[in-house]
């Protein structure tokens, strides 16, 4: 971890967390590199099924303003794993005058699967925080990659909230989605036309080959979910909902539909978002 100083005072916190995935030679996946960084600190969690699991734990508060967060994974071929987080994570105002930053970057190999289904990011009241999700997935790789993220604690209005999600199969580029959210952003963010007076917005990337054989077709789950096939063996699931648990029973809700219809493995019963209690 590193803490950099500018003309006096505290600019933010550095920090970069690590992980590849690899065979172990036995049907399951060994880590050869797990390491992270003050507030980015990596655990594995007891495996299942040839998969192995890991939990990023957030050893501090943040990001705060001016921090610098960069996670990375890489899947080999022929490894699974399935990454979450212990907690929300939560952006917070800080003394830095430039917003924080939370980078990912992720992957995932020809014959390889990743799950990357962290907990909700709340959006504090004047924080700001920009959020760059890269994933490369190789055309026989698979990946399911959840993101959910909530507008404001409790009766609090949103801090700035900047997150664009890029996605790669093979050579291609099949998606390229940004979504900007809070007073900095431009007008009309929350009115009809985008989300609508909701305060949670979420959604479910899978990529998987199946999908290239067998495009689904688009459809609606209650009135604010959706369903598209995107260019190549991908598909989006988005959502918007007035908090955390309903986006997350919804987006639950459409995934398990798409796995019913393709015919994978149905995903866990939804589960109750960890520090819904502060975000609702």
């Amino acid at each position: 971890m590193a803490v950099v100083t500018v003309g006096g005072g505290t600019a933010g916190v550095r920090a970069h967390a690590r992980l590849r995935a690899v065979p172990d030679g036995r049907g399951g996946t060994a880590l050869p590199v797990l390491a992270g960084e003050g507030p980015l600190a990596l655990r594995r969690t007891r495996d299942a099924d040839g998969e192995a699991r890991v939990r990023v734990v957030g050893a501090m508060s943040g990001p705060l303003g001016g921090d610098r967060f960069l996670l990375e994974a890489d899947v080999a071929a022929g490894a699974r794993l399935r990454v979450g987080s212990a907690a929300a994570t939560i952006a917070l105002p800080g003394q830095g005058k430039e917003p924080a930053r939370y980078e990912t970057r992720l992957r995932v190999a020809d014959d390889a699967a990743l799950r990357w289904e962290p907990e909700p990011l709340i959006s504090v009241r004047g924080s700001e925080l920009e959020v760059l999700t890269r994933v490369e997935v190789a055309e026989g790789g698979r990946l399911l990659l959840r993101e959910e993220q909530v507008l404001g604690r409790h009766g609090e209005p949103p801090g700035d909230l900047r997150s664009r999600l890029t996605v790669r199969v093979g050579p291609d580029l099949v998606l390229d989605q940004q979504v900007t959210c809070g007073p900095g952003a431009p007008r009309g963010w929350d009115g009809p036309a985008v989300l609508g007076g909701h305060r949670a917005v979420g959604q479910v990337l899978l990529v998987d080959p199946v999908l290239g054989a067998r495009p689904v077709t688009p459809g609606v789950f209650g009135t604010t979910a959706s369903l598209v096939p995107l260019p190549g063996p991908a598909a989006l699931i988005t959502a918007v909902a007035p908090d955390a648990l309903l986006l997350r029973r919804l987006l639950d809700e459409a995934l398990h539909a798409l796995c019913v219809t393709l015919d994978r493995p149905l995903p866990p019963a939804p589960r109750t978002p960890r520090g819904a209690a502060v975000s609702v």
